[in-house]
This record gives C-alpha cells, structure tokens and sequence, in this order.
C-alpha cells in the first residue's frame, strides 16, 4: 500500500500519508508543522512489514481549518476516527511536542487501540496560568502578524542553532512548515492546548512499550521533562539525541529513527508472548 490520501472524518477533511503494509505505526505532528515533519521517517520505515500513517492535523496541511479553539481531544478523536476509516484497531502511535501531548490523551481515550508509544520531545504537566496567558497572547499574534515573524523568530529553538548551520536543508524545511502554517489553525491549537489537562498521573497506567525521546538541547521541552515521563512509565526506555534540539527525527535522523526500531521490536516481542 502506498497512497498520499484524503479522508472525510468528524465533519473535516483529512489529508494523510500511508505507505508500507504490516504492523501500523501511526506519526503525530507538532505545532505550527504539518505531516511533512515525518517524511524522513515514512520513507525509511515503511515497508513489507510496517505502515507508516501520518496524518495532518486539522488546521495544518491538506486538513480542514477550523478556526476557534481545538482542545487536544478533538485532535485525538479526529485521528480515532481515521484509524476507523482505514479499518484499524490498534497502533504503534507517536508524536512530537503536540503531537506527543496528542498521543497521551489519545491513550487516555482509547487506551486500548494503542500497542505502542513514543513520546518526542514532550511534556506530561498541564499548562500554568501563566502559559495559559502566553498561548493566549501567542495566538492573537499568529493572527494579527501571520507565521513568518514567529517562524523566523523560533528556528533556532526548534533546531539548534549549530544544525542551522549544518544541515540547512533541514532549517529551510522547517522553517517552511512553519511559515506556511495556517494562523487560524495553529491559533484554535494554541488555545486548546492551553486548557490541557495533566497527564503526570496516566503515565503510570501505561502498560505497552514505551519510547521517550528529547533533543539533548532541547529548550522548549528540557531532558528532565522526558526524565519525568520516562520514570513514570512502567518499563520505558529513554533516548537522549546529543546534538539536537526540539526536531530530532530531522535533525539526528539515523540516531532517532534506531530508537524507534527498537521500540517496534519491543512492540513485536510483547505480541509474540502474547502480551
């Protein structure tokens, strides 16, 4: 199977990649990127023994822009009911940064369909009120200001500056996602997010294998924040990716997407005894 695809799921189009076949691995974004973020991933994990699916969000992408307020619930549903467009029950599911906030409450919802889980790049913690203020403010300025002034402005956060300089394909890369974001989308996902509930105490109901991974320079979402789900998650392993900052599958390619084979060979060995 290899198909760059739309479906019509909760009332929105959905535009999505799903190539390979086998165990399904599902991928979520982060905020303000789209499905794209992953096609380094899709393109050398996909295969006989593994489909890789990753949708955009609605709001980013070829999805529907649906402007207001998108609580990480909504998002989660949204990728439930493609998963039921596609005749899938249970997944390997990943994301980053909002994608990973994603995929908890995805686990808090359907804990059921998921056989494995990564988190990149992440936090488990409910906003602050004073996050709350900042996305609140950071929203209006997407729509007042558009994305290139914040695109411009966060780069060398997303990556770290010295793989700006490196691997300039990759900053441009970035840097177009989030440039090309659509203001009103990202703005309902920042004012969503920000209502998030805490996730700290699911962690320790998570009973499939687990991947924590963070850029060792992350800013955004620091190691300890991936220490503090990892130790939390019954079993997980934690990856360190030296070198990398808030976008390790682009910026340590090679070293993220080992880490991620080995979680689908934990997944593989679980099934294989039956768990």
């Amino acid at each position: 199977m290899d198909v760059v695809s739309r479906a019509s799921v909760n009332g929105i189009t959905v535009g999505y990649d799903d190539r390979g076949r086998g165990e399904p691995l599902v991928l979520v974004h982060g905020h303000p990127f789209d499905r794209s973020m992953w096609a380094p991933q899709v393109a050398a994990l996909a295969g006989p023994d593994l489909r890789v699916i990753a949708p955009d969000l609605r709001g980013y992408g070829e999805s529907t822009v649906v402007p207001g307020k998108t609580p990480l619930e909504t998002f989660a549903r949204d990728i439930a009911a493609l998963l039921d467009h596609l005749g899938l029950e249970e997944v390997v599911i990943g994301g980053l940064s909002m994608g990973g906030q994603i995929v908890m409450e995805f686990c808090r919802l359907f804990p059921r369909r998921v056989r494995g889980l990564l988190l990149a790049d992440t936090f488990a913690q409910a906003e602050t009120a004073e996050g709350r203020k900042l996305r609140a403010a950071q929203a209006d300025r997407l729509l007042r200001e558009g994305m290139r002034p914040y695109a411009e402005e966060v780069l060398t956060k997303m990556v770290a500056p010295h793989n700006v300089e490196a691997l300039p394909d990759v900053a441009a890369h970035v840097l177009r996602m989030m440039s090309s974001a659509p203001s009103e989308g990202a703005a309902a996902a920042l004012r969503g997010r920000a209502e998030r509930p805490d996730y700290s105490g699911l962690l320790s109901e998570i009973t499939v294998p687990a991947l924590i991974v963070v850029g060792g320079d992350d800013e955004f979402t620091p190691v300890a924040d991936a220490e503090f789900m990892s130790t939390r998650i019954p079993g997980a392993t934690l990856t360190v990716v030296d070198g990398a900052a808030h976008m390790p599958n682009l910026e340590r390619q090679v070293e993220f997407d080992s880490a991620l084979r080995g979680l689908l060979a934990a997944v593989a060995r679980t099934a294989a005894h039956g768990g």
